[in-house]
Parts: C-alpha cells; structure tokens; sequence
C-alpha cells in the first residue's frame, strides 16, 4: 500500500532539505509517495490564491503532509494554510539531545501541545482615540476540546502525566472556560490519566526547576507560543525543533497532519551543503509515528541523535559535516537499527 505525502517546498534551504528527506525515505521499508507543491515565494506571489487552493486541495485528499521553511512577506503562508484546512492544534516535543551544548544542565522531556487558534493573535487589536488600544482576546470551547483529547490520548499513548496550564484565577472567563473544558474530556474518558493544572507564570519557574515534572502540558495559544520558545532554549538549539499541525473531524479525531521543522530559510546558507537537516528529519520521524509506523520514526529519531552524540553534525552543532555528510552519517545508523531494532524508548 502507498502512502501519499503532500509536500510543501518553500525557499531558501527547502530544496536541501527534501533532497535529504528523499534520501532517508528511499532507505524505509515502506512505499510512500511524494506530492509536490511548488510553495516558494516567487510562486506564491505570482499565483495568490491558486498557490494556497492547490495546497489545500493536495492536503485535504493525502490528510498528510511535509512542510519545507517559507518566507514570509505579505502573509504568513504557516497562517494562511492554518486558516484553509483548520489547523487547531500544534504539537512540539522539547527535548534534550545528548552532544548539543547547553546552558540548562537538567534532562528536559517535554511534549507541548498548544491550541492554534484564538487568543490575541486572531485579532489585529484597533486604536481607541489616539492614547488607548485594545485587542480581543478569544477562546473557544471546540478548539479548546480538541486539543484537551490530543494531549490526553498522547499522555495515554505515551504512559505520561498531563497538565493543562493557564492563568485561570485571573482571566476568569477565558481561561477559566479552557480549564473546565479540559476537566470535562478527562471526566468523559480519560480518568486513567494523572492530570494536574498549573498556573502558567509558577509552571514556567517550576520547570527550570524541575522540568522532570513536566511531561505532557496543554496550554492555550499565547502560551504555548512563550513555552515552545523558552523549551528550544533550555534544550540548547532551535535548529533541532520538530512540530506537528492537526486539524479534526467531528468526533475530535485527527483529520489532516503537517509536520514541519521549527527553523527558517537561512537564505545566508542556502545551495551550499550547509544546513541542518536534523529538524526535518525529527518531524518526517513524527510523520512516520502518525500513520502507525512509529518502528521506523523511532529507528530514524535513534539514528539522529546517535549522529548528533558521536559529533558526527553540522556546523551549527559544532561538527565538521555538510547536510549531505550528516544525511550520511544518519543513513548508516538508520540502517543499522532497521537491521536490529532497538527496544522503543
């Protein structure tokens, strides 16, 4: 059986980086087909909507997709393509990775779920006069339940805690709807799993304090947006982050799945076999965990990370290999654990 992957190339060091994707798909036991869509700048801003009717098209009849780092300009095409198939919910594990430098010296091992939708960021605010502004802050209950699920069934999944985490005792409403959201799709299926509900601001400390205690955390759009980014930094890189995007169907289970690394298009870089291919080849790892052969994402998962540990990295990661000779280097380590199969962590 085939599995058809729609395939948003972007700009700068996209091409690199689905050239090493490619190569890492060839060597998989697994038959997968590559759709292509044409994403750059110059094409988007050539064709306007065209561009974004025929990603959504390719995402809506595969339900999966591979995004390559876009530039933004006039829009965000991340926002616009969010907006066309309903992405909701953006999934981003942070975790320390053995051979990356770091300030933080705790193991961190967390998987951040944030609802993608609402809050400040789906209103542009407005002047009041000329010495006030205001901005609308939104949160829905669909959205909110939703994500409650996901993260539910990944804690489950995973044998995790969950903690949902906002400011409930002050934004009474807002965030006190999200939380009581969240306790009502525990109620309904999911007493199995230990939850518990923390204060955003104290959270933030208690996981530089003890980010043990962290596994799984469900946070709302603003938030999710500041722990991602502080997670990237305690881990030692922003050039390792994967993320996945989901939209649902009416019983709350995953419709259609993008994954994506967490960097940009390094146009300095581009075209000279520099890049770190490490982020896209995490979120292709995620990719292969979601349509069930999470065998063969935890092969590659192990083959990067061992690279990443032996020194066997890219400049960034202060090694001495171009994106091809790390594509190597993981290629090889990936063949051997395909061969002999190390127990899944």
């Amino acid at each position: 059986m085939t599995t058809t992957i729609t395939e948003l190339h972007g700009d700068g060091i996209g091409p690199e980086l689905a050239t090493a994707v490619h190569r890492i798909a060839d060597a998989l036991p697994i038959d997968l087909d590559f759709e292509g869509v044409d994403w750059s700048l110059e094409r988007r801003e050539r064709d306007g909507d065209a561009a974004i009717d025929e990603a959504e098209g390719s995402m809506r009849r595969n339900k999966l997709a591979l995004k390559y780092p876009t530039v933004t300009r006039s829009s965000s095409p991340n926002a616009l393509i969010r907006r066309r198939v309903g992405f909701s919910v953006i999934y981003r594990p942070a975790i320390s990775i053995k051979g990356i430098s770091s300030n933080f010296k705790e193991n961190v091992n967390l998987h951040i779920v944030r609802i993608a939708t609402g809050g400040t960021y789906d209103d542009p605010g407005r002047l009041i006069g000329h010495n006030a502004a205001v901005s609308l802050r939104m949160v829905e209950r669909e959205p909110c339940a939703q994500a409650a699920k996901f993260a539910f069934d990944l804690a489950r999944k995973k044998g995790l805690s969950m903690t949902s985490s906002s400011k409930h005792t002050i934004q009474r409403v807002t965030d006190g709807l999200f939380e009581s959201v969240v306790a009502d799709v525990r109620r309904a299926g999911y007493t199995d799993v230990p939850h518990h509900v923390e204060l955003f601001d104290a959270m933030l400390a208690k996981i530089i304090l003890k980010p043990q205690d962290f596994e799984v955390v469900l946070v709302l759009n603003e938030y999710g947006d500041f722990l991602s980014d502080m997670a990237s930094g305690l881990v030692g890189s922003l050039g390792t982050g994967a993320s996945g995007n989901f939209s649902f169907d009416a019983d709350h289970n995953v419709d259609i799945a993008m994954f994506d690394p967490a960097g940009g298009t390094a146009p300095d870089i581009a075209g000279q076999d520099k890049c770190n291919p490490s982020a896209i080849f995490l979120s292709f790892g995620m990719l292969l965990d979601h349509i069930d052969r999470y065998d063969l994402g935890h092969a590659l998962r192990l083959a990067v990370l061992g690279a990443i540990e032996a020194g066997e990295t890219t400049a960034d990661l202060g090694g001495r290999l171009g994106t091809s000779g790390f594509t190597d280097a993981v290629l090889q380590r990936m063949e051997k654990e395909l061969a002999n199969p190390s127990p899944a962590g």
